[in-house]
């Protein structure tokens, strides 16, 4: 059971333990026992709850007790329903100064409580983004000039491929196979490493995802989109040129 004013007692010798707490403790049958946690009165279980996060996924779920004793907590945890948040905490500030004069009223959100928790994380991931999609972009300048050098280098090998009959996606695909094979080498090459550094990092995590095959064939995937995307412009330029320009020096 919770708290309640039905048991005036419960403000002094009640407690709720999470699961945690249980094992740490290795009872079977929490509710009714009693253990000194404070050196002074004995404390009664009442219920448990089940284990939940009040710390960093850094960290394991620790033994959990919750007391209800106004007198040693100066804080309560309110769930506010959505829409006129500024105006509920307006009333929760008169109600608090009305009640609790010796203490000012502070108050802070649980969602800005945890992302305060992963912060560091958050930043890190920015910096990360940041630095990724530039590399990104300075690679993308590159193969669309790598791209431009290599059709120019072929023009008049098209030109006779077009003259012999090759259509438009046989071009396309004699301009960007080459890349394809070189980006998929990279992928490989890239895949080990990858796993080594993400694997380093999610050890600090107690609570951590485990990386699958599957995150690297979609890396893959988008390299090979946007490369693609970058060279195409080039390979169809190439491939719809009339072959008559690339030959009539020939």
């Amino acid at each position: 059971r919770n708290f309640s004013l039905d048991f005036p007692s419960d403000k002094q010798s009640a407690v709720i333990i999470n699961e945690a707490a249980v094992r740490s403790l290795g009872w079977k049958d929490p509710v009714g026992k009693k253990f000194n946690a404070n050196g002074q009165n004995p404390l009664t279980v009442i219920g448990v709850v089940k284990d939940f996060h009040f710390a960093s996924m850094r960290h394991h779920i620790e033994p959990l007790m919750i007391v209800n004793q106004p007198q040693v907590n100066n804080t309560v945890s309110i769930r506010v329903k959505p829409g006129d948040v500024q105006g509920t905490i307006a009333s929760i500030q008169k109600t608090w100064e009305k009640i609790n004069t010796n203490h000012p009223f502070e108050f802070s959100f649980l969602d800005d409580e945890f992302n305060e928790l992963y912060k560091s994380e958050q930043s890190f991931a920015g910096l990360i983004s940041g630095f990724t999609w530039l590399a990104i972009f300075i690679a993308c300048l590159g193969l669309f000039g790598l791209a431009s050098y290599m059709t120019e280098q072929r023009t008049k090998e098209i030109g006779i491929r077009k003259v012999l009959g090759a259509s438009v996606g046989n071009i396309l695909f004699l301009t960007t196979k080459q890349f394809i094979t070189l980006i998929l080498l990279a992928n490989i090459i890239a895949w080990p490493l990858a796993y080594f550094f993400m694997n380093d990092w999610l050890q600090d995590f107690a609570y951590r995802i485990n990386i699958g095959f599957e995150t690297f064939i979609e890396a893959a995937v988008l390299t090979l989109f946007i490369a693609i995307l970058t060279i195409s412009f080039q390979a169809i330029k190439a491939a719809v040129t009339n072959p008559v320009k690339s030959l009539r020096y020939e």
